[in-house]
């Protein structure tokens, strides 16, 4: 296996804790109670989706996504 990197966007949930979601993996995402563990599972849950595809036969998608923060005046 070769190691691939995920985009991921960690929003703060209304109660407090942090939820995490892979743009480049549909329906993949996970949550924690601090940014560091919202991460780690993040991880396990990527690792569990990619694991899903290899097991159904499908192509492992690339991210060819790419984040950037824009400022604006309002």
């Amino acid at each position: 296996m070769r190691s691939m990197e995920y985009s991921v966007i960690v929003h703060k949930a209304e109660e407090g804790d942090f939820w995490v979601e892979v743009a480049a993996l549909p329906g993949c995402y996970s949550q924690g109670q601090t940014v560091e563990e919202t991460l780690q599972n993040a991880r396990e849950a990527i690792a569990l989706y990619l694991e899903a595809l290899r097991e159904e036969g499908r192509d492992i998608p690339k991210d060819e996504d790419v984040v950037f923060e824009v400022a604006v005046t309002a």
